[in-house]
């Protein structure tokens, strides 16, 4: 009986010692599963999701798409280089570029990259007019001609010096292969994501996740780092969390222009020692977008504008506010933008300026110490991306800044895609936003002014608005440097004058990466990340 219960009583102890091994070994299992493999591995935290990848729309994430696909040629500090084109030759009148393509390029599905693919490409652009109209390229295309089976030309109406420069922006005049066309083309959508570039798209579950996986075929070499995800998170705490937990181990500045996290979130994972902090040279210039043809709101006066401009404490928002990592912007370009270095007229920060002139235009301090004219009310609406902290925090200094010179301002959050929205139908009074970024500057914020998709109904209520437009037109097909100069200068001093765009401070894009990550750069396309140049120690 003894030896009976001695069995059992083993029997017990060797399944609890198992069922407990076990246990032991799913945590284990658990606890890898959850935390990134730094040795090939980045994963992401992203506030939004990748969207539809098709690279001849706009929904999806510029991060996300510069990884798979790829343009002709290439904007960087040094200038335009080659990418799948190894070199061009445009003609005297400036209306041919003939392009001289790489022949050892395969889209991801093994189909050759060729002239016929880009002449399917640009078509497949230009068929889909209207929704790239705010891209001036895409009004000058007349034609794609097939030379032979590695040269192409494109054929342009009149000459348009931007040519280069837009043909190497994120989209939409990059490459997707052929066979994941629909209906012959990509506006309709597309069956596949197979580009040229250095990852692949694996796998993707919405809301949640996207994989992709080193192309071990890519042209320019396989890239160290095998495995990117890009993690949706909500910005601030959750992602913190992760970080410090490691099931994400990067994060960067998104193609809204905000940080997942805030500079002390920074700060705290640097000083972990696990974490290393990396920001790039000015890109781009954060701003307030006036709608000058709202002629029911204060905001179409000049003169309400000008004041909004010297009520801007733009100091204290940046050292206070956005703990120095951005700098004080005084206009709507930073100096290292080309053609922006114009003599223009100074705004600094001066509340009793701003004061004197809302009086001096007939607008009254009223009983509640709010100004008032003709009756109406000086009231209007700041809208802001809801997911970005410092923008709220922005808005919230700049609504008490607004109530010290007697203008009720109500401030609004919502999602990016909501105030696009916005901007290009007209429904606001003032939204944040920002100017396109270096390798697109001055000429497509610029070009933006007159499109309705854009900035059409920021400009088209000033006094000079036809002036303006003229000039750009003018600019953009200007072959003579000098006079290019001159034109810039004059729609820089019209916008500048009549401010429309009331900049607040010049931003850069931030990466948090693993402190054993090397060659962390940045790309002239601001939203991108050559993570093919990125390797662990």
């Amino acid at each position: 009986m003894f030896f009976k219960k001695y069995k059992l009583v083993s029997l017990v102890i060797m399944v609890l010692f198992i069922v407990s091994a076990c246990s032991a070994n799913n945590t284990t299992s658990e606890k890898k599963d959850n935390e990134v493999n730094r040795d090939n591995e980045l994963v992401y935290a992203s506030a939004k999701d990748i969207n539809d990848m098709n690279p001849h729309l706009y929904t999806g994430s510029m991060p996300a798409q510069g990884m798979v696909y790829e343009s002709l040629v290439e904007n960087t500090k040094e200038g335009i280089k080659p990418l799948l084109a190894e070199s061009w030759e445009v003609s005297e009148d400036g209306k041919v570029y003939t392009f001289f393509l790489r022949k050892d390029v395969k889209f991801h599905d093994g189909e050759q990259f060729n002239a016929e693919a880009v002449k399917k490409n640009f078509e497949a652009v230009q068929n889909n007019a209207e929704k790239h109209a705010w891209i001036k390229l895409s009004t000058k295309i007349e034609s794609v001609k097939i030379v032979d089976q590695y040269t192409v030309e494109l054929i342009l109406s009149e000459a348009y010096y931007p040519t280069l420069l837009e043909l190497s922006m994120t989209r939409p005049y990059v490459f997707i292969s052929p066979k994941d066309f629909k209906n012959g083309g990509t506006k309709d959508g597309v069956s596949g994501f197979n580009g040229t570039g250095p990852y692949k798209l694996t796998e993707h579950k919405t809301e949640e996740y996207a994989t992709f996986k080193a192309n071990d075929n890519y042209w320019n070499g396989k890239p160290e780092i095998k495995s990117i995800t890009s993690k949706v998170l909500p910005a601030g705490e959750t992602t913190l969390l992760a970080l410090q937990k490691g099931e994400v181990n990067f994060a960067f500045t998104d193609d809204r222009g905000a940080d997942s996290l805030d500079v002390e979130a920074m700060n705290q994972l640097v000083d972990s020692g696990d974490y290393q902090l990396v920001r790039s040279e000015p890109m781009n210039t954060k701003m307030i977008v006036a709608n000058s043809s709202k002629a029911d709101n204060p905001i179409s006066e000049t003169a309400v504008r000008e004041a909004i401009w010297y009520a801007i404490d733009r100091e204290t928002i940046s050292k206070d506010i956005l703990n120095g990592t951005e700098s004080v912007a005084d206009t709507l370009f930073s100096s290292n933008v080309n053609y922006a270095n114009v003599e223009l007229k100074k705004r600094g920060y001066d509340v009793e300026k701003a004061k004197e002139i809302l009086a001096e235009n007939g607008w009254q301090i009223g009983s509640d110490k709010m100004r008032i004219k003709d009756g109406k009310k000086l009231a209007m609406k700041l809208y802001y991306d809801s997911n970005s902290s410092s923008q709220k925090t922005q808005a919230e200094f700049i609504q008490g800044s607004f109530k010290e010179i007697g203008l009720e301002l109500e401030i609004i959050g919502e999602e990016s895609t909501s105030i696009a929205n916005r901007r290009s139908t007209g429904d606001y009074d003032l939204l944040f936003n920002q100017t396109w970024g270096l390798a697109y500057d001055p000429q497509s914020t610029i070009a933006a002014f007159a499109s309705e998709a854009s900035y059409l109904h920021t400009t088209k209520g000033i006094e000079k608005a036809d002036e303006l437009y003229n000039t750009i037109e003018q600019v953009m097909v200007s072959t003579d440097e000098e006079i290019r100069k001159s034109l810039y200068a004059n729609i820089l001093t019209i916008v500048h004058d009549e401010a429309v765009f009331i900049p607040i401070t010049n931003g850069s894009m931030t990466v948090i990466a693993p402190k054993n990550l090397d060659d962390v750069s940045f790309k002239q396309t601001q939203f991108e990340l050559p993570f093919e140049l990125m390797n662990f120690k």
